[in-house]
């Protein structure tokens, strides 16, 4: 068996990210620009992503290198997994909605369509 790099694999993804108004959307602009992505609403992307390994820990890695991320920073990724629609953060964590309290809702960790 021949050791060598990962064969390169490609996902679609949506990215969601807040950085609050220091935050280095300079880099992250570049990060995307860099991958072809297209603008799907106020920093809301989609984009093909290529990686060798784990998509989520590939991107993760990717942007932490691309982007001077704060405490404050959050991204949110969803993709395509056996046939669902999952949603995480890869950095930081869900917030109180503004619309928290009109109805009461069990919270999940995971996003999915199903």
């Amino acid at each position: 068996m021949t050791r060598g790099k990962s064969p390169k694999m490609k996902h679609f993804v949506w990215l969601s990210f807040d950085f609050g108004i220091k935050g280095d959307y300079e880099g992250i602009y570049t990060w995307l620009a860099a991958k072809k992505a297209k603008e799907c609403g106020d920093n809301v992307a989609c984009l093909w992503y290529e990686h060798a390994g784990e998509l989520l820990a590939d991107l993760k890695r990717d942007l932490n290198k691309a982007v001077d991320l704060s405490a404050k920073s959050r991204i949110y990724v969803i993709h395509l997994v056996d046939g669902r629609m999952k949603g995480r953060f890869i950095f930081g964590r869900r917030r109180p909605a503004p619309w928290a309290g009109y109805a009461e809702i069990e919270e999940e960790a995971e996003d999915t369509n199903g």
